[in-house]
C-alpha cells in the first residue's frame, strides 16, 4: 500500500499517514481511480486540533479490519479543511441535506464525479443510543452503491444541483445579503439598534453572549469597541474582563483556548487557536487605550499575556506563526485531553507540551501582525513589533509568488491549496498596520498590492461570503463559504465582473465541476474573506487618499448591511465596517526627525516622551509612526497621508487627521486632542 500521506504539508494528513487505511490527498487523482475501479469516494475531513478527529483516528481508521473494508470498497480521502476550506465549504454545504449536527470530523461519501450522496459527522466503533457504528455506515453505503446506484446517482445530482442553486443565487446577489443592492448605508439609529439586541443578548451573570457552547466572538467585541451607541463599549469590557478571569484563558502561558462547552466558561475545548488569540490580543489591546488607568489594567495583562503566549508559544523559528495548540498531551505517559493545561507553571516544566500544528497559514498570520503591530505600539513594547516584522518578512519571502499567494506552508515547503479572499485581506491589513507601525514602504506596498489583486475595478462589489466554518463543538457549525471559481477561472464574489477576485481561480476540482459554493456572508470566530478585504481597503483608503478603495467597501457592505443589522452576533465585522464608515476615519501620524538636535532642555526631552505616550495609546483608526525620511519614501510611493509630514522643530511631531485631512502639528501631549 502506497503512503500517500507520509510528505503532505499538513501535519494533519501527516498524522493519518500509518493508518492502515490506504488514504489519498485531496486532488484530481483520487477522483479519476474511483472512477477508473468504479467505487465511491470517501471524504473525511477534519483538523489537527479536533478532538474527535483523534477519537475516530484511533477508534476506526486505525483498526485494520475496518481499514481492509475501506480499501477494498472505496478510494478514501483525507481533507485538512484549514488548508483546503472551500472543499470543506462545498461539503458542508451538501453534508447539510443529511444532517443538521454538522461539525468535524466531516465524512462525506461522493461519486467519482465528486457529488455528494451521504455525509455525516463522527461514527462511534460500535452502536450507541441509535447511532450506527462506522462500519454499519460503510456497509450501509456501500450497499445502496450496489444495489440501488440508479438511486444514488440521482440523488447526488440533486443535491450537486440543490447547492449551485444556492450559489448561484448567492452569486448573483439575490436572497437577503444581496436584497439592498448598493443603497444608502444603515444609519446611527439602526445601528444602535443592533447593539440593543446585543445588550439583550448577554448572558449578565456570567458574561459574554447566549448560552453553551460559549465563544470568544472577537469579530462583535471589536464592533463594540468602535461602537458610540450608548452600553457599547462598557458590553464590550464586561465581557473581555469575564473571559480574562474564567478557565478559557490560560493563566500560566496566557492564551485562550478555543470555547467552552458551559455556559460559566468552564470546561473548555482545550485547543488554542492562532485566529481566536491574534484578534483577542488586538481587542484587549484597543480595551486598554480606552481605559488606560490603574482600573483597565486588566486589559493591558491581559493583552501582554496573549502576546506573550503568540511570540512564545506559537511563533516558530522561520518567522511565522503556527496555526495552533492541540488540545491533547501526554502527561505522566496517559494521553489526555486539556490534562497540560490543568499543570501549574513548575509542573508544565516536567511534561512534554502539546503538539503544534505547524501548518502556516496566511490569512491567520496575517491576523497576527496586525494585532502585534498594535500591541507593540500600545504596550511600548518593541519586541512585539519585531516578531511582528519576522512573520511578515517570512510571508513575504515565502507564501507570496507575484501577486499570488500561497495559502499554506510547512517548514518552508508550500501547500498547492489556493489562497482564498482571507488570505489576501487578512495578510493585506496586517502589512498595512505595520507598515504604519514601522514606517516601513515595502510592507507598505505589498499590503497595497494584495488589494490591487483581489479589486476587479474601482468600486467593486461583493454580496460577501464566509471562508471560514464558525464555532461549535468540533462541532455545530456557524457559517462557511469558499470563493467560487468563474467561468474564466478567476474567483468572482458579488456576481460582478467589478467584485473581489482571488488570483488564479479557485478549487479546481470543485470548479472544474460547478461545485464550488457561496454561503452566508456572516463571521462565525473571525472575519469572513470579503470582510478582512474591506477592513484592509478602508485602511488602504486613509493610507493613500485614494476614493476608489472606499468606495470599494462601501458597495461590499451594503449588499450585507440588511443582513447583518438583523443579525448582529453573527455580523461583527461587517457592523464594525458599518460603524467606521458612518464618521470620518481618524488617522494619527508621529513623526520623529532624522536628525535630532544635539542637545534639548529637559522640558523638550519630557514633553517628546508625552507625545509618544499620547501618540501609543490614542484610540484613532489608525496610528502611524515614521520618521522624516521613511514619511518622505511613503509619500513618493503613493501614500498620501504621509505628504508634507515633518519634523520642522527637530523634535517629534504629530497630525491628528480626518479622512486625510490634518490639523496643524503639534509638538506636546496637551495639543493633542484625540477625539475618541
Amino acid at each position: 500500500m502506497t503512503n500517500r500521506l507520509a510528505s503532505a504539508i499538513s501535519p494533519y494528513l501527516r498524522s493519518h499517514a500509518d493508518n492502515p487505511v490506504d488514504w489519498w490527498a485531496w486532488g484530481e487523482e483520487a477522483f479519476a481511480e474511483a472512477r477508473r475501479r468504479d467505487v465511491p469516494v470517501l471524504v473525511s475531513i477534519g483538523y489537527s486540533t479536533c478532538h474527535w478527529c483523534h477519537v475516530m483516528a484511533r477508534e476506526s481508521f486505525s483498526d485494520p479490519a475496518l481499514a481492509a473494508v475501506l480499501n477494498e470498497r472505496f478510494v478514501a480521502v483525507k481533507v485538512d479543511r484549514e488548508e483546503h476550506p472551500e472543499v470543506d465549504s462545498a461539503y458542508l454545504a451538501a453534508a447539510g441535506a443529511f444532517t443538521q449536527n454538522l461539525g468535524w470530523p466531516l465524512n462525506v461519501f461522493t461519486t467519482g464525479d465528486a457529488k455528494v450522496f451521504y455525509g455525516g459527522t463522527y461514527s462511534p466503533p460500535v452502536p450507541v443510543d441509535g447511532h450506527p457504528s462506522f462500519r454499519q455506515v460503510l456497509d450501509a453505503v456501500w450497499e445502496a452503491w450496489t444495489a440501488r446506484r440508479g438511486e444514488v446517482e440521482t440523488l447526488a445530482g440533486e443535491v450537486a444541483a440543490a447547492v449551485g442553486a444556492a450559489g448561484a443565487a448567492g452569486a448573483s446577489g439575490s436572497g437577503a445579503a444581496g436584497s439592498a443592492g448598493v443603497g444608502a448605508l444603515p444609519g446611527a439609529d439602526v445601528l444602535a439598534e443592533a447593539v440593543g439586541e446585543l445588550l439583550q443578548y448577554e448572558d449578565t451573570r456570567h458574561g459574554g453572549f447566549g448560552g453553551a457552547p460559549k465563544f470568544p466572538v472577537a469579530p462583535v467585541l471589536r464592533f463594540l469597541l468602535a461602537s458610540p451607541a450608548l452600553g457599547a463599549r462598557e458590553l464590550a469590557h464586561r465581557t473581555l474582563r469575564a473571559m480574562a478571569s474564567s478557565p478559557l484563558r490560560d493563566a500560566v502561558e496566557g492564551g485562550f483556548f478555543r470555547y467552552s462547552t458551559r455556559r460559566d466558561w468552564s470546561d473548555p475545548h482545550y485547543e488554542r487557536m492562532l485566529y481566536d488569540n491574534a484578534l483577542l490580543l488586538d481587542v484587549y489591546t484597543i480595551a486598554w487605550t480606552q481605559d488606560a488607568s490603574a482600573e483597565g489594567r486588566w486589559a493591558r495583562d491581559t493583552a501582554a499575556g496573549i502576546a506573550s503566549f503568540l511570540v512564545s508559544v506559537l511563533q516558530l523559528p522561520g518567522g511565522g506563526f503556527a496555526s495552533a495548540q492541540d488540545s491533547e498531551s501526554t502527561v505522566d505517559g496517559r494521553r489526555v485531553e486539556g490534562g497540560y493545561y490543568l499543570l501549574d507553571a513548575a509542573a508544565r516544566a516536567a511534561q512534554t507540551p502539546p503538539a503544534l500544528d505547524d501548518k502556516v497559514l496566511t490569512g491567520w498570520n496575517g491576523l497576527a501582525i496586525s494585532a502585534l503591530a498594535r500591541a507593540g505600539l500600545a504596550l511600548d513594547d518593541p519586541s512585539l513589533t519585531t516578531a511582528a516584522q519576522h512573520a511578515a518578512d517570512f510571508l513575504l519571502a515565502s507564501h507570496l509568488r507575484g501577486d499570488l499567494l500561497v495559502r499554506a506552508s510547512v517548514d518552508g515547503v508550500a501547500s498547492d491549496a489556493r489562497a482564498t479572499l482571507e488570505d489576501y485581506g487578512m495578510l493585506a491589513e496586517g502589512l498595512l498596520r505595520l507598515a504604519a507601525a514601522t514606517g516601513s514602504v515595502r510592507y507598505a506596498e505589498a499590503g497595497r498590492m494584495l488589494v490591487d489583486a483581489v479589486l476587479g475595478g474601482a468600486g467593486g462589489a461583493v454580496a460577501g461570503a464566509n471562508d471560514q466554518a464558525g464555532a461549535g463543538a468540533d462541532g455545530a457549525v456557524g457559517a462557511s463559504a469558499s470563493d467560487p471559481a468563474g467561468a474564466d477561472g478567476a474567483d468572482v464574489l458579488g456576481g460582478a465582473r467589478g467584485g473581489f477576485r482571488v488570483p488564479g481561480g479557485g478549487d479546481p476540482v470543485l470548479g472544474a465541476r460547478g461545485l464550488a459554493v457561496e454561503l452566508d456572508p456572516s463571521e462565525g470566530a473571525y472575519p469572513s474573506g470579503p470582510s478582512a478585504v474591506c477592513s484592509a481597503a478602508l485602511v488602504l483608503h486613509s493610507l493613500t487618499g485614494r476614493r476608489e478603495y472606499r468606495e470599494a467597501v462601501v458597495a461590499a457592505v451594503a449588499r450585507v448591511a440588511p443582513l447583518a443589522v438583523t443579525r448582529p452576533i453573527s455580523f461583527g465585522t461587517t457592523l464594525e465596517l458599518l460603524t467606521r464608515l458612518a464618521a470620518p476615519f481618524e488617522e494619527l501620524v508621529l513623526i520623529e526627525p532624522d536628525t535630532p538636535p544635539a542637545a534639548l532642555s529637559e522640558e523638550a526631552v519630557m514633553a517628546a516622551e508625552g507625545l509618544r505616550a499620547a501618540v501609543r495609546m490614542a484610540t484613532s483608526d489608525l496610528v502611524a509612526v515614521a520618521t522624516e525620511s521613511a514619511a518622505a519614501m511613503l509619500t513618493s510611493a503613493g501614500f498620501e497621508l504621509f505628504a508634507g509630514r515633518t519634523a520642522p522643530a527637530g523634535v517629534p511631531t504629530a497630525y491628528l487627521c480626518h479622512d486625510s485631512v490634518c490639523r496643524l502639528p503639534t509638538t506636546t501631549a496637551s495639543g493633542l486632542t484625540v477625539s475618541r
